[in-house]
């Protein structure tokens, strides 16, 4: 693409032509995927373009919003990474719609509660992560010893680790 210089002139040294500016402009518009903005005038004898009014204050309306959305996709990315990292929600293949839809709701809900938990200790100011808090609080057993006609239920003890995690969480101690 050549440019015509202070004389009009391009390098080869012929004269820009309006046709030829207009080709130019409607090119590098083009590749700047500017074209919903300024608009090239091809009935005119001289070359002119405009800037369409209208598709700039559409687009003022969503500035900054790519970035939220870039922002929230790389959020649900590292969401699923959680899912098969942390929480360790493998891939099931289901055939039935009702089954995919009720998949979807557990690992969305287990997400969530992911999520509740990391806010709700960092809000404490506890160190623990919540892949560390779930290792932890999943040695808590609940036992159940049947003898003859009667049943017996106890926990397991929770260790000082354990009770702060249930404080910093807000919940109550399991009984």
């Amino acid at each position: 693409m050549e440019d015509p210089g202070p004389d009009g002139a391009t390098d080869r040294g012929r004269r820009a032509s309006d046709r030829g500016a207009c080709s130019r402009f409607t090119r590098a518009v083009a590749e700047a995927e500017l074209t919903r903005f300024l608009k090239a005038d091809f009935t005119a004898d001289r070359f002119s373009w405009s800037l369409d009014g209208a598709a700039i204050a559409e687009a003022e309306l969503f500035d900054g919003k790519l970035a939220l959305l870039t922002n929230a996709l790389a959020d649900i990315e590292r969401g699923f990474r959680v899912l098969k990292s942390d929480i360790e929600i493998a891939p099931v293949h289901h055939r039935l719609p009702e089954r995919i839809r009720a998949h979807a709701l557990i690992c969305f809900l287990a997400l969530v509660l992911y999520r509740v938990m990391r806010m709700r200790l960092k809000a404490k100011g506890h160190a623990a992560s919540p892949r560390t808090a779930l290792d932890l609080l999943a040695r808590i057993q609940k036992h159940t010893a049947h003898a003859g006609k009667r049943s017996f239920h106890g926990l397991s003890k929770t260790t000082p680790e354990q009770l702060d995690l249930f404080h910093a969480l807000s919940l109550p101690k399991p009984a």
